[in-house]
């Protein structure tokens, strides 16, 4: 006996109405999300336009000579960023030396070295560096790593070069050195927390698939899963780095305050983050708006890291 299925088909002015009435429900919905984005999106045009407008009369006073100026005296002026543009860049680079190494390490380790019982412990421990305010982290800067710099460190780098650069001159203790060993350890946290998270996403059938054919777990982990989650750690680097380019209160107490085209990693400085906190307090008439020029130029260059970041993780996933 031959069974006969019967199919119920729904009229075509039935499922338009449908629509209509899914579509009319979700209007709030939209209206809501857009109106939103709508909001922070003014919100964002009226703060660049807040301290663009304030830093004007000094960017129209000096112009380009705040970029390539050498010479920074608050108050008086002139108002020459250059020393405080270098120092920004080279100790944000110092931290990444020292950070991402490290900040990969780590993650790799969490993952797939630590015992699974120690692992929840050891990430909360990471973790918990994030929460350490930055006053702390000065207060640890100066009482620990200024001693051991000028004991231990700081000799050992110059006996190395003999005493040429990058590690010449007087060893002060303050220094874009100390500055960058710093931001480092500041930015460590962000670095290993969303390395960790990408790299626990990486299909175990890579991982599985790598060892099977005779590669030792380190020549997995390096040539498998770390290029298989290249385009989260690029965004880590880039938060990183974001971190350690606004890092104000941290730096200024190590660096030393000085603002000068810094000779050598020993050498003391400034950084534009730092400038706009120890002299904002003080900062009036062309002053507070030099340092609003800082504040722009700040803007500028972690806009820059981003995008830059962004078309790099771009380009890896075009290459996928």
């Amino acid at each position: 006996m031959k069974t006969v299925e019967t199919e119920t088909r729904v009229p075509g002015s039935e499922v338009a109405e449908r629509i209509r009435r899914s579509a009319t429900s979700d209007r709030p919905y939209r209206y809501l999300l857009r109106g939103t984005a709508l909001f922070f999106g003014a919100v964002i045009i009226l703060f660049v336009w807040s301290v663009l407008h304030t830093a004007w009369p000094a960017l129209r006073e000096f112009g380009f000579h705040m970029v390539t100026g050498k010479t920074w005296v608050p108050g008086t002026g002139p108002y020459g960023a250059l020393p405080l543009l270098i120092d920004t860049l080279l100790t944000t680079v110092i931290a990444l030396i020292i950070a991402v190494p490290v900040g990969l390490a780590s993650a790799l380790a969490l993952l797939f070295l630590i015992p699974q019982r120690l692992r929840a412990t050891s990430s909360a421990l990471v973790e918990l560096l994030a929460a350490v305010p930055s006053v702390v982290y000065g207060l640890w800067g100066l009482f620990f790593l200024i001693p051991w710099l000028n004991k231990t460190l700081d000799p050992f780098l110059a006996g190395i070069t003999g005493g040429k650069w990058p590690f010449s001159g007087p060893q002060e203790g303050f220094s874009v050195l100390l500055a960058g060993i710093v931001l480092s350890i500041m930015i460590l946290p962000t670095i290993v927390a969303i390395s960790r998270d990408v790299i626990s996403v990486v299909p175990t059938d890579l991982i599985e698939g790598g060892l099977s054919l005779g590669a030792t777990r380190s020549q997995v982990l390096i040539r498998v899963v770390l290029p298989s989650a290249r385009t989260g750690i690029l965004g880590a680097i880039a938060l990183g780095a974001g971190r350690a380019l606004g890092e104000t209160i941290a730096v200024a107490m190590v660096i030393g305050s000085n603002p000068q085209i810094p000779h050598s990693l020993f050498s003391t400085g400034a950084t534009l983050a730092s400038t706009i906190a120890t002299e904002f307090g003080e900062a009036t008439g062309s002053t507070g708006s030099a340092l609003a020029a800082l504040a722009l130029m700040l803007m500028i260059i972690t806009a820059a890291v981003n995008a830059g970041a962004r078309l790099l993780t771009k380009r890896a996933l075009a290459h996928r």
